[in-house]
């Protein structure tokens, strides 16, 4: 299987508050409290390690929050290429009550410097070969702006790597317009960062049946900018995909409650997966679902069983 590098731009310690019901502006006894190194592409990585499947976490960490990650990684045996900056790696704060939908708090994150971007494209080209898969995932830090992302895109594609972005905003106009592989945006995503920069489209009425006019004319944006192949999560509504004229549909696993935080991220990294490998469309995306659900039933982000996957797998079979 092709080697598997996933680039985390935006880490984080990500903090969880477990909570009663409660009324904002009350005090709140928080009755349990969990702290890991988090981001978008850290939850993919302990993913994958949970499928066994190794790969290598790309990321800048800075300052005392930067270290505590960087020596929680290695208990946990995260094989990593860090680049050290000189701001503080951020915090995030999930705040978990038993009916409502997780209420996130998100630091921005440090300013990296034009120095310390180049440096993490440096870094990730360096991990790279021929046919390996690289992985994209979250938000771009304060300093790097949607340029950086077309660079580094560029960059492990001119060493023989695919590419694939989870990203949003302009970042996602950016991976596209650099040739990204495969975009997997979730559909408010991808239709809110083409709203505002529609190229001339056909008549939304030439869509797919069953896909929502809006999205088709967001998917055909960002081909038409240059992304090859466009995954997009719909929550509840399941994964569509659009690749060379095709449109291949997953539904989601039903039936499924908990908490929805990184469900997506275990869907990129199901989807990764089944790409590295060479899986056909289909089954990736039957994996991505799966590991959606898996996710949702656990109580922290990067967190699945794999007993659920198999039973989820048999079940979308």
């Amino acid at each position: 299987m092709a080697r598997l590098i996933v680039v985390t731009p935006n880490p984080a310690t990500d903090v969880t508050y477990r909570v009663p019901v409660y009324e904002n502006g009350s005090t709140v006894r928080v009755s349990d409290v969990s702290r890991r190194p988090g981001g978008k592409g850290l939850n993919v990585v302990r993913v994958l390690r949970t499928l066994g499947e190794p790969a290598v976490a790309v990321l800048p960490l800075g300052g005392a929050s930067g270290q505590w990650v960087s020596s929680m990684m290695d208990a946990e045996g995260i094989s990593a290429s860090i680049v050290p900056i000189a701001g503080e790696t951020r915090s995030t704060v999930a705040v978990v009550d038993p009916v409502g939908h997780p209420t996130l708090f998100n630091e921005p994150g440090p300013a990296l410097t034009q120095d310390e971007g180049g440096r993490l494209i440096e870094a990730t080209v360096r991990e790279c070969e021929p046919g390996c898969a690289v992985v994209i995932s979250g938000s771009l830090p304060p300093g790097l702006d949607p340029q950086w992302l077309e660079h580094l895109v560029r960059a492990v594609r001119a060493v023989g790597a695919k590419v694939l972005v989870d990203t949003s905003g302009e970042a996602l106009l950016a991976a596209a317009r650099a040739g990204a592989d495969v975009l997997k945006p979730n559909a408010q995503e991808a239709i809110q960062a083409t709203n505002d920069n529609r190229l001339p489209l056909v008549s939304s009425s030439d869509g797919p049946v069953g896909i929502a006019p809006e999205l088709h004319a967001a998917v055909t944006h960002l081909q038409q900018l240059g992304a090859t192949t466009v995954v997009v999560s719909q929550g509840a509504g399941g994964l569509v995909a659009f690749a060379e004229g095709r449109v291949v549909s997953q539904p989601a696993v039903r039936g499924v409650s908990g908490n929805p935080t990184g469900a997506g991220d275990a869907a990129t990294a199901g989807f990764a997966l089944a790409w590295a490998r060479g899986d056909d469309l289909r089954n990736a995306l039957k994996l991505a679902a799966a590991l959606g659900a898996a996710a949702v039933k656990q109580p922290g982000a990067g967190e699945v069983d794999p007993a659920d996957v198999r039973a989820f797998e048999e079940e979308l079979s």
